[in-house]
């Protein structure tokens, strides 16, 4: 199989995969109450939850520029924002390809492409830390109504299925063999030594945040990054009657549930999303259906629209950019 069948393949079935999530999570759902109810939705509040979105991506560029400036003290928050809008546009098509288009437009003459990765996938690996925090948060603040859910639909799959950590397992120690093979015979076999330089690279974009200066304020961006989330819950939480009763705690654990629907990969997280939230609030709340499933697509397809509509202007820059003066697009 080549790269562009096994391509193809991928992205057929992550598409494929989207369809049963979004028919899971419509299914049973009387439209009639649907309709009605986004009628009576507080568009107010949808402005604020717009407002938050908005300081949220502007908060992460800012994060991101700072883990690259070890690698470029000249890296400028526009460069880094034009990037990370035209990575989350890539993402909304394709899932996981935001990472190397953004790391490809922030990469210039004497910065290789592979050092900037580096950092793209540090920035996730926090992110990643800052759900599981998210979620404890959550779980401790109200044990009384989510520590069953996360018992029983987040902990129990993840136990039980011994057959997926097992792969896991594997899958670490193959890719460990291989790291291992490369450097070992890196002087000896001319494509070797070329992957390696690539590892290296990748390396030192990874241990940049080690190099960063101000960490603390990596970290006030992060907790200002998800504040921007609560709010951004709250908001649409606030603007659905049947649902605005619920306060600051559900909208965390409802953020931080979005988050992990996210890895699923699918486009956009289109359906992963809506089931999982729809999930959510049914079985929690006891909310009726159609006030479940339109919370989710108010948070995701709002929040989809306005990444469209940045990462399509931002695009529209770099590419209009003069490839002289500023960044360029290249894996260098």
């Amino acid at each position: 199989m080549n790269e562009k069948t096994g391509k193809a393949l991928r992205y057929t079935l992550s598409f494929l995969l989207a369809g049963v999530l979004v028919w899971l999570a419509c299914r049973g759902i009387e439209w009639k109450a649907f309709w009605l109810g986004l009628r009576s939705t507080r568009w107010g509040f949808i402005v604020l939850f717009f407002a938050s979105s908005v300081i949220a991506l502007a908060l992460r560029a800012a994060r991101w520029k700072q883990m690259l400036r070890p690698l470029d003290p000249g890296t400028r928050f526009r460069t880094a924002w034009d990037a990370a809008n035209v990575g989350n546009l890539a993402n909304v098509l394709f899932p996981g390809a935001g990472e190397l288009v953004r790391s490809g437009i922030v990469a210039h003459k004497g910065l290789p492409f592979e050092r900037v990765l580096g950092t793209a996938v540090m920035e996730r690996i926090w992110d990643f830390a800052a759900v599981g925090v998210i979620f404890v948060l959550a779980a401790v603040l109200g044990r009384d109504i989510f520590g069953d859910f996360f018992a029983v639909n987040i902990w129990a799959p993840l136990t039980t299925r011994r057959s997926l950590l097992v792969v896991l397992v594997i899958l670490l120690l193959v890719f460990a063999a291989a790291v291992w093979t490369v450097f070992r015979y890196r002087d000896r076999v001319p494509l070797l030594g070329r992957i390696a330089a690539r590892f290296t690279g990748f390396g030192d974009g990874f241990v940049s945040f080690f190099k960063m200066e101000r960490k603390g304020v990596f970290f006030v961006y992060t907790a200002l990054i998800w504040t921007m989330y609560l709010l951004m819950s709250w908001f649409v939480l606030k603007a659905i009657p049947e649902l605005s009763g619920l306060g600051a705690s559900d909208a965390l654990f409802l953020s931080a549930v979005g988050n992990i629907a996210s890895i699923i990969p699918v486009p956009g997280g289109i359906g992963a999303y809506h089931y999982l939230l729809r999930l959510t609030i049914v079985s929690i709340y006891g909310a009726a259906e159609e006030s479940g499933l339109l919370f989710a697509m108010l948070s995701h397809e709002l929040h989809a629209l306005l990444v469209i509509v940045l990462g399509l202007v931002s695009y529209g820059r770099t590419t209009l950019r003069s490839p002289v003066k500023n960044d360029v697009l290249h894996a260098d």
